[in-house]
């Protein structure tokens, strides 16, 4: 317990930018922060922070501690809650976020079952194809696809998904079905941008990852209206595999270049880890993530 005190307060230090802000914040003297990190210091035969008369800056070897404090402090945290969750009714507002069609056909019937089983939970859901900043919108967890950048959060994997090539079975018996990305070349396509930005597609062909350019006959910035064109047959598009996975299943649209594909993306909930996470937000995420594992997404 001293010892997580001591990397609490360190934390607090860093975080206040001054050792007489951060024993305001503790609740301490003074001169105790000063022991305690002198302590913290010695114990670990380092110097963490260098100290002049106007601030305190984080030596080489603070910041790598620093970010293993911040982990491990938020794991206590995360243990202290499970305990408090199994106790506590969940209660209260809940912020939820994914990506629009994924947040549609997914997490929506995943929070509307969960505010009907606990009706003192509240929930807002924001539906975006964008990255949303969890701190600063108010926003508990975050329904993710692609790999995390930011440190600051935790992220728990419950599915892949791919990056795939569809058409309808009516365009292939027209056009032919490519075999090869060299194929593409004798074909239409529907590009959406929100997967390609720039009017090429990416495979991996051997060993390496090559970028195919395609000229579309239609550009969309919507999944759902550039999925309807492929189906109806005007090109081939590439999607992530949950989005027309109910096309493909009902025989809609088919894959192609199978064998081609590049690597899947991660599909993860992710909360921030640097908080006191509540029994609503706990029992939310082990929701998510059970039901989200029992799913398929291609």
């Amino acid at each position: 317990m001293d010892k997580l005190r001591a990397m609490a307060s360190f934390v607090r230090i860093v975080e206040k930018g001054s050792l007489t802000s951060a024993a305001a914040d503790l609740g301490m003297s003074l001169p105790s922060v000063v022991r305690t990190l002198a302590a913290l210091e010695r114990d670990l035969g380092a110097t963490l922070l260098t100290r002049t008369t106007r601030r305190l800056n984080l030596t080489e070897e603070g910041r790598q501690y620093l970010g293993r404090c911040r982990i491990i402090l938020g794991q206590v945290h995360e243990a202290e809650a499970s305990f408090v969750t199994q106790r506590a009714e969940p209660h209260g507002r809940i912020g939820v976020t994914a990506p629009v069609m994924f947040g549609r056909r997914y997490v929506a019937a995943i929070t509307n079952e969960f505010v009907q089983h606990y009706p003192a939970v509240t929930a807002e859901l924001l539906f975006v194809d964008r990255m949303v900043n969890l701190v600063e919108e108010g926003v508990d967890v975050a329904i993710r696809i692609g790999r995390l950048a930011d440190s600051s959060l935790v992220a728990v994997p419950v599915a892949h998904v791919r990056r795939v090539v569809c058409a309808s079975p009516a365009y292939l018996r027209k056009h032919g079905t490519p075999r090869h990305p060299n194929d593409l070349r004798e074909h239409r396509f529907v590009r959406f941008t929100g997967l390609a930005p720039r009017p090429e597609w990416h495979f991996r062909i051997g060993a390496r990852r090559r970028a195919v350019p395609i000229a579309s006959v239609l550009a969309y910035n919507q999944a759902e209206s550039a999925i309807e064109a492929c189906a109806m047959g005007i090109g081939l598009g590439s999607f992530l595999s949950y989005m027309v996975a109910p096309a493909r299943q009902s025989g809609k649209l088919s894959y192609v270049l199978e064998g081609y594909e590049i690597d899947p993306l991660p599909v993860q909930v992710v909360y921030p880890h640097s908080r006191m996470m509540s029994p609503t937000v706990r029992a939310f995420i082990d929701v998510c993530v059970e039901r989200l594992r029992k799913m398929r997404f291609d």
